[in-house]
């Protein structure tokens, strides 16, 4: 039945064609950082604080450290193994050439998974902003009918009966950000950068107005949940830096990828924990723990206790608007990508593998992206769905670290970017992911298995195949 689960892709060669389906080298290293940046930060700081620092309290900013350690040992291990391999694809491409097809498929439907369900949430996160801040500039808001899903949600899952018919806003900021990528990788990237630039600045205001009435006594206790707190809220938190390997799924249209991809992924993670952490701690020397539940988390609450000013409410929550904006923006772009690759290897049909002549954009990919992502914004809400996108990054990074070590034993030619402390590097960073893993509820595991054996029918039905014709034609080109 799989006849070619354990077939490896080779090596990528230079002449061979696929490498002539390229996409063309246009981003540079700052855009590149800025990819990073854009699609991790604003993610978590706006949606994470409601959700874990009631269970977990004032050190929830361990958390954050905690999800931190773990995605910096991952992004070490991304950023050799990208630097040997700067294709795209990012960790379904490494986990083809390192551990075969199957694996491959795998590790592709963790990613669909990441990006996609990742790409929803955010966007419904986005209509959720949208109408806090039309509220406070107007005084009105969007029907409730118009910007809340049917389907309601617990810790036990998903049932009808919501008050809403569909998320509008939620569709439109996934459409909008599709249209925009159909311009092009390089109008993408400088799109994205002028978000990140603001985002990042609305973030480091808020630090500053909040530190202005920060007070000490409100970090006692510190730990009111013990340590078992402080492990469920990393799990949650983790979703926060999801964002990093989309700078590994821009490899094959970076500059210099060699030497700017790991320099980019570290340079991200360092800037992108900053200002997680200052404005957990920000925000905790606001209020107590306790007020963070709700719509008390949400940092336009934080900062209008904070300055007792509106106007500063509805800065933060325009800021919301453009972060949110840009997180939505990237996980489309990615999920591109991520079809790219596949269709470019026979896995998918082919026509997601051609770009636009005049854009260089994979057309089909992104539209077929944002038809992916359209019902789960439109229908489902958000806070289910993460825990699903921590699982699935999870298993990704763990993926890539065993990527790195089979890629070692290749002796492949080595790269710009060399993991330090080798081996311990990628065997800490399996063992943090695993952790994380084991504070995940049992729903999620099996939501998640039932994805996965929706992949692997895919797979033996039709993936397989594809691969299999594709080499054939191959081989039959190269005699």
């Amino acid at each position: 039945m799989f006849y070619r689960f354990f077939h490896k892709k080779p090596l990528p060669n230079p002449t061979s064609e696929s490498a002539k389906q390229q996409l063309p080298r246009t981003i540079s290293l700052t855009q590149l950082t800025l990819v990073g940046v854009g699609s991790t930060l604003g993610t978590g700081i706006f949606f994470a604080m409601a959700e874990t620092v009631p269970i977990a309290g004032p050190a929830v900013i361990i958390s954050f450290l905690l999800a931190a350690i773990t995605g910096g040992l991952t992004a070490l291990c991304y950023a050799e193994v990208s630097s040997a391999l700067p294709v795209s694809g990012a960790s379904y491409t490494f986990t083809y050439i390192t551990m075969g097809e199957g694996a491959a498929v795998l590790v592709a439907a963790c990613l669909l998974l990441e990006w996609g369900i990742a790409g929803a949430a955010v966007a419904v996160g986005w209509s959720t902003y949208l109408n806090q801040l039309i509220e406070m500039v107007t005084g009105s808001a969007i029907p409730e009918m118009w910007r809340t899903p049917p389907l309601l949600s617990d810790v036990e899952g998903l049932e009808f009966g919501g008050t809403g018919v569909v998320n509008l806003p939620a569709i439109a900021v996934v459409w909008l950000c599709t249209l925009l990528l159909l311009r092009g990788s390089q109008e993408s990237a400088r799109l994205n950068a002028w978000l990140t630039i603001t985002k990042v600045s609305i973030l480091l205001l808020f630090v500053a107005m909040s530190l202005t009435v920060f007070r000490i006594e409100h970090f006692a206790p510190f730990m009111p949940f013990g340590i078992s707190g402080v492990s469920a809220a990393a799990a949650i938190i983790f979703f926060s830096f999801v964002g990093l390997d989309s700078v590994v799924n821009a490899s094959e249209e970076a500059i210099n990828p060699q030497k700017n991809i790991p320099r980019a992924i570290c340079t991200a993670l360092l800037i992108v924990t900053t200002v997680y952490v200052l404005v957990a701690v920000s925000g905790l020397g606001v209020q107590t723990y306790d007020q963070f539940v709700g719509v008390g988390g949400a940092l336009p609450a934080i900062l209008m206790r904070a300055t007792e000013s509106p106007a500063t409410a509805i800065m933060l929550a325009t800021g919301a608007v453009i972060s949110i904006f840009s997180v939505t923006f990237l996980t489309l772009f990615g999920q591109a990508r991520i079809y790219f690759a596949m269709a470019r290897d026979g896995l998918l049909p082919k026509c997601l593998a051609r770009t636009d002549p005049k854009t260089h954009c994979p057309k089909a990919g992104t539209l077929l992206a944002g038809l992916a992502i359209t019902p789960l914004a439109g229908f489902f809400p958000s806070h289910v769905l993460w825990a699903m996108v921590s699982l699935g990054t999870l298993m990704v990074f763990i993926a890539v670290a065993i990527s790195l070590i089979l890629l070692r034993q290749r002796k492949h030619t080595p790269p710009e970017f060399r993991v330090p402390l080798y081996p311990a590097t990628p065997i800490i960073s399996i063992a943090a992911c695993i952790y994380l893993i084991a504070n995940l509820s049992g729903t999620v595991f099996t939501l998640f298995l039932l994805w996965l054996s929706l992949a692997l029918l895919f797979y033996a039905a039709f993936g397989q195949r594809g691969a299999h014709k594709l080499a054939q034609h191959q081989g039959s080109m190269a005699t």
